[in-house]
């Protein structure tokens, strides 16, 4: 089968698209035949040996996480899902492969597809939602009637955490290029904010939860912004904020975990129109690697970039 690969750590430059035996699942997991899968920056950041603790060291590494397909073989112990069945999941960090015609995922971190979402729409919401759904309701438990800021509103994990804000019946508000206001305003955001001319002092003690997505934000300004009792939400796990999470109960980094409860409520609400991924390109596999280039070095699509094996076709990423 085809995979996207590396053999060490480095630049996309050590990306290729090898061909590889087809892996068979071990206790507890399954195996998937890939219909799609979505690319996050966990996956350069891994591919470039910044997470060595996490993913480990052996070579080859398949490359991607997020992933929807069809269970085409199951392992000893798995107890909830058979072949043929539509699913969704996420690879674990040391396994990862998504990018590949087939891939091994752990049962517990694969649940069943909606048969209304699109194998795209399932892949390119995964992670990034259950990012979202870790922070605002687990961690957060956001509720009726609170005020959120989610800086970078319309990023993947900040579009998500704003439509699980408004399913949660909260007020938000939200940062984002001047460009992407109409944008923002569509997607629920109740007060819109250009990140180019934000002045956190403008919102001291507005709000019940911050949400920073884009890791822009010191725990000093979503300190000033939040009301008492509030909390701060943060993805980018620097050095300080590490260190910061570790010293305040005001202020978390928050991980995505897809639990069975966490993919179950996303693609629930999914399921429900409740919470839409932005796609803004899908790819066929033989094209992966020049389009998870030019998404690393040029931000570019705007949406989740979205690889399909070749042998399926690929969607206008509209639809």
């Amino acid at each position: 089968m085809k995979r996207v690969q590396y053999h060490r750590f480095g630049g996309p430059e050590e990306l290729q698209l090898d061909d590889v035996a087809r892996p068979e699942p071990g206790a507890g997991q399954v195996r998937v035949q890939v219909r799609a899968a979505a690319a996050n920056p966990m996956d350069w950041k891994i591919r470039r040996g910044e997470m060595k603790m996490l993913s480990g060291s052996r070579f080859p590494r398949g490359l991607g996480h997020d992933f929807a397909g069809i269970v085409d073989a199951v392992g000893p112990g798995t107890v909830r899902l058979e072949v043929g069945d539509a699913v969704v999941g996420v690879a674990t960090i040391p396994a990862a492969g998504a990018f590949a015609e087939s891939v091994i995922a752990e049962e517990k971190n694969t649940v069943l597809k909606a048969p209304s979402i699109s194998f795209e729409q399932a892949a390119a919401l995964t992670l990034v939602a259950v990012t979202a759904w870790t922070g605002m309701v687990q961690r957060a438990q956001v509720r009726a009637g609170q005020s959120v800021f989610i800086a970078g509103c319309l990023g993947g994990v900040g579009r998500a955490a704003v439509q699980i804000a408004r399913l949660r019946v909260a007020r938000v508000t939200g940062s984002c290029s001047a460009a992407g206001h109409e944008e923002a305003l569509a997607l629920g955001v109740s007060e819109v904010v250009d990140y180019h001319d934000f002045d956190f002092a403008r919102y001291r003690n507005r709000f019940d939860v911050v949400f920073d997505t884009a890791g822009k934000l010191s725990f000093r300004q979503c300190g000033a912004m939040l009301k008492q009792g509030g909390q701060s939400l943060h993805i980018v796990p620097t050095l300080a904020k590490m260190i910061g999470s570790l010293l305040s109960p005001r202020h978390h980094l928050v991980f995505g975990n897809p639990t069975l409860e966490s993919l179950t409520n996303v693609t629930e609400a999914c399921e429900q129109g409740k919470l839409i991924p932005a796609i803004g390109r899908i790819v066929p596999l033989s094209e992966a690697i020049s389009a998870i280039v030019e998404l690393e070095t040029k931000g570019l699509p705007k949406g989740k970039l979205v690889v399909v094996p070749d042998a399926w076709p690929v969607r206008d990423s509209t639809s």
